[in-house]
C-alpha cells in the first residue's frame, strides 16, 4: 500500500522546514509520498519549498490563496497513493502518530481512521477553542446518531478514491465538517485512535476562528438534510 500525506501550506515559513523534516523522517510501515500544496503563500514559504530535496516530496503551487479545502482538493487530485492522510504544517500534530492511524487499516479492522485529540492545559489553545470543537462534534453526533470524539481533527486517513467520491466543495476549514458529515451520511463511522496534539497560539499563526465553527454547524445541518449518495 502507498500512503499519500497531504500538506496544505499558507505562510508557514517559521515552521515549514521542521514540518517537512519531521514528516519525512518517520519510519512508515508502507511506501509514502508527501504532497505539499503552497496555497499562495506571501512569506518565505516558496523559498523553503524550492530548497527542499527528497524523492518522496512533491510540491504544487496555487498562484493565490484559495483556502485549506481547495489546497486539499488539489493535493487529492495529484495523489498517487491508495490511501491519504492530511498533515498540517504548523507542528500541532505529530507525524509519528501516522503509523498508529495506519495500523487498523493494515490489520483489516478499519477503512477510515481519525486521530482523536485529548485536550489538556498543555495542548489546548483556549477554553473557547476546546468548547467550540466539542460543540461541533456533539452536533454531528446528534444529527447523525453517531459517537465520534473529534470532528475537527486534521488526521483523517481514508482511501483516496473515497475522498474523491465525497466531492468536497468547502474552500476553507469547513471541509473538516463536510468530510465528516458526508461520511456519517453514508453510515461510514471512523475508527478513532488517540493522538498527541499541541495547539499553537494566535500570535504563532493559528488561523481558525469562531466563524469557522458557525460555518461547520451550518454545513453539518446541510449534509444531514441531503439524500445519501454513493
Amino acid at each position: 500500500m502507498k500512503l499519500s500525506i497531504l500538506m496544505p501550506v499558507f505562510n508557514e515559513e517559521a515552521r515549514l522546514a521542521d514540518a517537512l523534516k519531521e514528516a519525512l523522517a518517520v519510519d512508515y510501515p508502507c511506501d509514502v509520498e508527501l504532497v505539499v500544496v503552497d496555497d499562495g503563500s506571501r512569506d518565505g514559504t516558496p523559498s523553503i519549498l524550492a530548497g527542499a530535496d527528497d524523492p518522496h516530496l512533491r510540491v504544487i503551487t496555487h498562484p493565490r490563496n484559495r483556502g485549506k479545502g481547495a489546497a486539499i482538493r488539489t493535493a487529492v487530485d495529484a495523489a498517487e497513493g491508495e490511501y491519504m492522510v492530511i498533515l498540517d504544517a504548523d507542528l500541532e500534530y505529530d507525524p509519528n502518530d501516522i503509523p498508529r492511524l495506519l495500523a487498523p487499516v493494515l490489520d483489516g479492522r478499519a477503512t477510515v481512521v481519525y486521530g482523536n485529540r485529548t485536550f489538556g492545559s498543555h495542548s489546548a489553545y483556549s477554553f473557547w477553542y476546546v468548547m467550540g470543537n466539542k460543540a461541533v462534534t456533539t452536533a454531528a453526533n446528534v444529527l447523525f446518531n453517531s459517537y465520534i470524539g473529534d470532528l475537527e481533527t486534521c488526521f483523517k486517513l481514508m482511501p483516496v478514491q473515497l475522498y474523491r467520491s465525497l466531492e468536497i466543495r468547502s474552500h476553507g476549514f469547513g471541509m473538516e465538517a463536510e468530510v465528516t458529515g458526508k461520511l456519517l451520511r453514508r453510515r461510514i463511522r471512523p475508527f478513532e485512535v488517540p493522538i498527541s496534539y499541541t495547539a499553537r497560539s494566535r500570535e504563532e499563526g493559528k488561523k481558525i476562528t469562531w466563524r469557522d465553527g458557525v460555518e461547520a454547524l451550518w454545513i453539518l445541518g446541510r449534509e444531514r438534510g441531503r439524500r445519501v449518495t454513493r
